[in-house]
């Protein structure tokens, strides 16, 4: 559906870079829920670039909610939010130059021109502030049922982060506290020493006018067991669809993924066991996915983010349309490393996958709060 995701609950993204602003509309969405003004601001914070080590495009993303909301509570009609742009600057950009990386070229395949150039248009990452501030309605929403989602800077410039709990399947106590803490970090790292490396190792490929990718590592706690479908439906389709959407991710994987292909049965099938009355499973190597459905362990994943395409080096390209080969530097302020920041994309993301999968499951009130229908 180009730019809507979902089937119960569905969310349309608009907006371009340089233009008048970005905004998405949620519609399917239950009625009564709390829409926290607070976590909305907190969740694109999170988004937002700070320090040395990112863009100087200082967006401040004040969002105006212009629909679908009556006295904080959502009313259950489309909910359509709208963030500004203020901090733009086109004239780093130019309509007929490939950058190497970007959507320029395609761009140009599909819209025949007519698509707006300046800062990657509707195709700049500058639109997943949308998708942050939607999927912060649902995040909220989610909790209030006991779910969480929380992710990590799993690795990064060949860094790497302390793991998430490995007993989660015995007591999922800390993995939550883990996932509650890294919501309220802007740099999500476990380990404060190993997330300083990283810091170090991105300023240097700054510095030589370079970047670097990085992995994110996703878990989600408190998800029931039977959501998602058989084959064209399944929870990992439907979660790889709108993660795929995020701009630099380049590769998905869940529970121990490629590993597994290198294991046994004996050693990748993960046991089925009884815990105060609960059928649970002795290990996780599956990421709390057996044929397509969630079985109640801890849904994991992660998600690989390819090194940010706008770098200082030269490069080599081609002016697409007078057909001539050149050299070209990326103008204009672009990030060193989008991972971090990205974290809370994919978080959001993942919101509204599985409260789309939720509403499927249990019906258009699954996420009213207890007591409240």
């Amino acid at each position: 559906m180009k730019n809507t995701f979902g089937t119960v609950l569905t969310v349309t993204i608009f907006g371009e870079s340089h233009g008048g602003g970005v905004g998405a509309v949620i519609d399917g969405l239950t009625p009564g829920i709390k829409v926290d003004e607070a976590l909305i601001r907190h969740q694109l914070s999170l988004r937002r670039p700070a320090g040395a080590t990112a863009t100087a495009r200082r967006e401040q993303d004040a969002f105006v909610i212009q629909s679908g909301v009556f006295e904080g509570k959502a009313t259950g009609t489309p909910l359509c939010l709208f963030i500004s742009n203020e901090d733009t600057r086109s004239r780093d950009y130019t309509p007929a130059v490939a950058r190497p990386g970007h959507a320029d070229y395609t761009a140009q395949c599909k819209y025949h021109g007519y698509q707006d150039y300046r800062g990657g248009g509707h195709f700049s990452g500058r639109l997943t502030a949308a998708l942050v501030a939607v999927g912060a309605v649902l995040i909220g929403a989610l909790r209030e049922k006991g779910i969480v989602i929380g992710s990590h800077l799993q690795r990064c410039a060949g860094i790497s982060d302390a793991p998430l709990d490995e007993a989660a399947y015995n007591d999922c106590t800390v993995l939550r506290e883990q996932l509650c803490a890294l919501n309220e970090k802007s740099f999500p790292v476990l380990d404060e020493e190993a997330g300083a490396r990283m810091m170090d190792a991105i300023a240097v490929a700054k510095g030589e006018g370079d970047s670097v990718g990085g992995v994110i590592e996703c878990a989600v706690v408190g998800l029931p067991a039977g959501l998602g479908e058989p084959w064209f439906d399944s929870l990992e389709s439907r979660l790889a669809h709108i993660l795929f959407s995020v701009p630099a991710v380049k590769g998905v994987e869940f529970g121990d993924g490629f590993a597994m292909g290198e294991l046994r049965g004996s050693q990748a099938n993960d046991a089925f066991r009884m815990r105060q009355g609960e059928i649970v499973t002795a290990t996780n190597h599956n990421g709390g996915i057996n044929g397509g459905i969630s079985n109640g362990m801890p849904l994991r994943f992660r998600c690989a983010l390819k090194p940010t395409p706008s770098i200082a080096k030269e490069q080599q390209t081609v002016d697409f349309i007078n057909q001539q080969e050149q050299d070209f530097v990326v103008h204009g302020r672009h990030d060193p490393c989008v991972a971090h920041r990205a974290r809370v994309v994919i978080d959001s993301v993942c919101a509204i996958a599985l409260a789309d999968a939720l509403l499927e499951r249990y019906g258009t009130d699954a996420l009213a709060a207890d007591g409240q229908k």
